[in-house]
């Protein structure tokens, strides 16, 4: 046992703020509903086309949420904007006030995979953070790195790689296959809440930790991750 399950945090729609979760339902895919939608730029022919917050930093603050949560694949997506107004993801005030800011014109698309940038899960442990902490000189907000899954560990995520990982000791328990550290992005230089952008965090990132941190993973069997699930390195 390396340590439990301290938050669950799955993203409708890519690159816009997640959503907590006390459980999620983990399939061959990864996180149900996980970056199921994502806006895209229709004239981009490039191997990456999807809108993100580098187009538009405060993306990261539009709170997309399930209707009904228990069933992401059939469920509407409202969102509720920075300045507090709720519209539905496919409403086409939405769709042109975000075509609007990047001067292009967006598409949307559901995606059954999710709108992964590598792998379908990412997680970390609180041994990382607090380390990231330290070498900043203050609490650094977790929700920059957008992970799913939160272990509250003192195991160093170098030990988890090339390794599979058991949530909890029930007949359903889920488990994953962790491959590899996660390379860093200016992503996590984006405020989740101001959108205001913070240089020096990437630059401790690069140079005190390799520009890595937490770790990618995909499923090895099907099943349900909860919050305060004990977490078992296989």
């Amino acid at each position: 046992m390396i340590g439990v399950v301290a938050e669950l945090t799955r993203y409708p729609v890519k690159s816009m703020a997640g959503e907590p979760m006390s459980a999620v339902t983990v399939d061959w895919l990864g996180i149900a509903g996980d970056r199921q939608y994502g806006f895209f730029k229709r004239n981009d022919r490039s191997r990456f086309p999807w809108l993100t917050a580098r187009d538009i930093p405060d993306l990261v603050a539009h709170r997309a949420r399930f209707r009904d949560p228990a069933l992401p694949k059939r469920s509407p997506v409202d969102v509720r904007l920075p300045d507090g107004r709720s519209l539905a993801l496919n409403a086409r005030e939405l769709i042109e006030c975000l075509q609007s800011r990047v001067g292009e014109e967006l598409g949307l698309l559901q995606l059954g995979r999710g709108a992964f940038d590598a792998m379908p899960i990412s997680l970390s442990g609180s041994a990382s953070h607090a380390a990231l902490d330290a070498a900043c000189g203050r609490a650094v907000d977790g929700r920059r790195f957008r992970f799913n899954i939160m272990i509250e560990s003192d195991v160093p995520e170098a030990e988890w790689c090339g390794r599979k990982i058991l949530f909890g000791d029930g007949s359903d328990s889920a488990e994953l296959f962790v491959t590899d550290s996660i390379e860093r992005c200016a992503m996590i230089t984006i405020d989740p809440d101001s959108a205001r952008r913070d240089p020096e965090l990437m630059r401790v990132v690069a140079q005190q930790f390799g520009n890595r941190l937490g770790v990618y993973a995909t499923t090895a069997r099907p099943g349900q991750i909860r919050v305060g699930d004990r977490v078992v390195l296989l």
